[in-house]
């Protein structure tokens, strides 16, 4: 409670995008732009969801270019389109017909209707015509063609609603699929119209099933939705695809159910639709339109992969095969850019309007319709809540990383949970809101945090600033509460590296050349040191001092100590250069590292404190950087320091019992990085390896043989001459049983 006291004005600075989320969602305050984010984040969901798989029970009849071309206009012959039925229920079998047309104006083509106005009038009283014609008459009239094919089929006609001033009536709608009075008084808010384009009274009584395919087209002219029944003059229709479902399943009830009372508002809507017959329901969520949303299976298209497209001039032409169509269920369409089927949907911008009407029945089949519930209100509250207060009471808590961690954490919840009541149960909930109220308030919180408190960061990192060096400073001032110059024990690893042949040199150079050359030297191994995120400790005459992993934490330190080191020898050698080609004696580097528990805080006086590393890990450090010249090598490692660097390999120099020490310790050389270790390097460490086997179970003939080949492979290195002197004196004495093949050092 004391750290969120500290905090109240942070926190309240992080509430203001809940409460801006909160007034948005509630529609007190609503904003655009949340609104088309949401539109933008349902549509990445259902592209990322799509199955893009093949329904194989839906087979789309595709009034295509093609067919157009080679049949005329096809939609006005309804004497082919007779023909059409017949191939489709009859030769085909199909199961179930829509049709994503409508037929509104009669057919004219045969000539029949001039016919009879010259029976009326200019040829009356010509013999025999008028009865002619009253025997031609059922072959002529084209519309009655039609609609004796459709007769006793299992066929629904589509026709649409509009809304316009005159409120324009044509042809005949087909009944009410609902009742007023089975709403209850409910205000449900049905999309409503006044006017319709249905077809002819001849169609409609041959074909008594009707949907309209209207579509519901968001206000940035995508159609996400389709109703499923709509509202005119107080009447309610079915839409297509619903017609299609219900003329499969035997022509089902349709009743409304309603939602339990919400505990924020009464909801007025339906929170489903019920197909009853009998005693088998099938339930249909919807939402507050009476509608759901589509949930596309791919990118649609004769080539999309979601539907069977068949051209509409093949089975006109009777080119399928007997029984293609056999208990399928097809939808008569068209993809012909002149007859402006054509829609932008979230999957395309140019998708045939078919087979939206294809994609909801697929998913009315499956009892997977995707909607936006009635609760969906109270869900994007309480997630708002939860979310909100979360990020304002704990990010003024946390360090930077973390924050970013947990908002991080925050919005990934909100996101998987969207994301499986979308794919699991059919549920599209908002998530825009969320999203930009988790991000809102991270940003306001950190700004907040840099501008206002950054003033109590700069004066730590100021403080730390004499005792660290710089490149590290500003990842302390990203999280000062995480520092503290409070003396505490950590794994660390140190560093000691001396300087050799310095006394002799400073002998042979002037005061001042000297020192500009031991600056040069100190400034080119601190740089190293501070690259490789070491710490530097102190300078001590011709020796420098560094550790690493405090006071900023790293899980490689050991490892970052090895390569500063070896980029130090090198350092070295590149000094040396410059001094042969100036006439100055050249240096040589002796380095020791150790890994091990220290302690690490501001230490001293009270007159002078400095931020260091003490402890028995510490010592050993020293003792290991003394060993180097004895070895006749560069760097000398423990074998704590080694197993922490795993990108090197490893020479393995002795068994050491340093003063101080009473367990041997292992030391190491870092022969190269792994990724430069040749083969013949490789050769050598193994046959060392060897060596020190036959050395430590003091089988000094084999030694001989081994050390014979070391000399062979390398005969410069100290390190070979050190041992083939030890197997010399070592010959001479008794075997010892109780020599663990270790050297014992007394002096520091």
């Amino acid at each position: 409670m004391d750290k969120l006291n500290k905090h109240w004005a942070r926190i309240a600075v992080t509430l203001l995008p809940l409460l801006f989320g909160l007034l948005h969602a509630m529609q007190f305050v609503p904003l655009g732009i949340l609104s088309r984010l949401d539109d933008i984040i349902y549509d990445a969901r259902l592209r990322v969801t799509m199955p893009r798989t093949l329904d194989d029970r839906i087979v789309i009849v595709d009034i295509d270019e093609r067919s157009l071309a080679e049949a005329g206009r096809f939609l006005y012959m309804r004497d082919k389109m007779a023909k059409f039925v017949t191939e489709i229920f009859d030769r085909q079998q199909a199961a179930v017909v829509g049709f994503d047309i409508v037929f509104v104006e009669p057919d004219t083509s045969s000539g029949l209707k001039r016919m009879q106005e010259l029976a009326a009038n200019e040829l009356k009283d010509q013999p025999g015509f008028a009865q002619k014609l009253t025997e031609l008459t059922p072959q002529l009239d084209n519309d009655a063609v039609f609609a004796n094919a459709l007769r006793g089929k299992p066929a629904v006609l589509g026709y649409y609603l509009t809304s316009d001033r005159q409120g324009r009536k044509a042809g005949v709608l087909p009944a009410p699929v609902m009742q007023k009075d089975s709403l209850q008084g409910r205000r449900v808010k049905f999309t409503q119209w006044d006017g319709f384009g249905a077809n002819l009274p001849v169609l409609a009584a041959a074909a008594p099933m009707a949907g309209f395919f209207n579509s519901s087209t968001s206000e940035d002219g995508v159609v996400r939705a389709i109703p499923l029944i709509a509202e005119h003059e107080g009447q309610y229709y079915e839409s297509l695809s619903l017609a299609m479902l219900r003329l499969l399943l035997g022509l089902p009830k349709v009743e409304p159910t309603f939602p339990t009372e919400s505990f924020l508002a009464k909801y007025h809507g339906l929170e489903s639709i019920r197909l009853r017959q009998g005693s088998r329901t099938v339930p249909i969520d919807v939402d507050e339109n009476v509608g759901v949303l589509v949930p596309y299976r791919g990118p649609g298209g004769v080539s999309g992969g979601s539907f069977k497209y068949v051209s509409a001039i093949d089975l006109l032409q009777g080119k399928l095969p007997v029984g293609s169509l056999k208990d399928k269920i097809v939808l008569i369409g068209t993809t012909a850019p002149g007859l402006l089927d054509l829609r932008v949907t979230p999957v395309g911008e140019v998708y045939p309007g078919v087979e939206v009407h294809a994609n909801v029945l697929s998913s009315l089949l499956d009892g997977r319709a995707i909607v936006k519930p009635d609760y969906a209100l109270g869900y994007e509250v309480i997630t708002l809540l939860i979310a909100g207060l979360v990020m304002a009471i704990a990010l003024p808590l946390l360090t930077a990383p973390r924050a970013v961690m947990l908002s991080a954490i925050v919005l990934a919840s909100g996101v998987a949970t969207n994301l499986y009541l979308y794919t699991g149960h059919g549920l599209a909930m908002p998530l825009a809101t969320l999203v930009a109220t988790v991000l809102a308030a991270f940003a306001l919180n950190m700004s907040y945090g840099y501008f206002v408190e950054s003033r109590n960061k700069r004066e730590l990192a100021n403080l730390f600033r004499g005792y660290v060096p710089p490149e590290l400073v500003d990842e302390m001032v990203d999280d000062p509460e995480s520092y503290s110059m409070k003396a505490v024990n950590k794994e660390l690893t140190v560093m000691f590296c001396d300087m050799r042949g310095f006394t002799n040199l400073s002998e042979k150079m002037e005061p001042t050349a000297l020192q500009a050359l031991l600056n040069n030297l100190f400034t080119k191994l601190t740089e190293v040191i501070q690259a490789n995120r070491g710490t530097t400790d102190k300078y001590m005459g011709d020796c420098v001092m560094a550790f690493w992993g405090a006071p900023v934490e790293t899980s490689e330190h050991a490892q970052s100590a090895v390569r500063a080191a070896l980029q130090m020898s090198q350092a070295v050698r590149d000094i040396n250069a410059e001094h042969r080609a100036k006439g100055i004696p050249e240096i040589g580097v002796g380095i020791g590292l150790n890994t091990g528990t220290m302690c690490v805080g501001n230490m001293g006086s009270d007159i002078r404190r400095s931020y260091t590393v003490i402890g028995d890990a510490v010592n050993l450090g020293s003792r290991l950087e003394g060993l180097s010249k004895i070895y006749g090598v560069d760097i000398v490692v423990s074998d704590t320091t080694r197993k922490g660097s795993k990108e090197f390999v490893w020479q393995e120099l002795d068994r050491v019992k340093v003063k101080g020490k009473e367990q041997a310790v292992t030391i190491y050389w870092p022969a190269a990085p792994t990724a430069q270790a040749d083969a013949r390097l490789q050769d050598e460490l193994k046959l060392w390896q060897s060596f020190l086997k036959s050395y430590r179970a003091q089988d000094w003939d084999q030694c001989d043989v081994s050390m014979l080949n070391l000399t062979r492979m390398n005969a410069k290195k100290y390190l070979y001459k050190l041992y083939a002197d030890r197997v010399n004196s070592m010959k001479m004495l008794p075997f010892d049983p109780s020599w663990d093949g270790s050297t014992q050092f007394d002096s520091k």
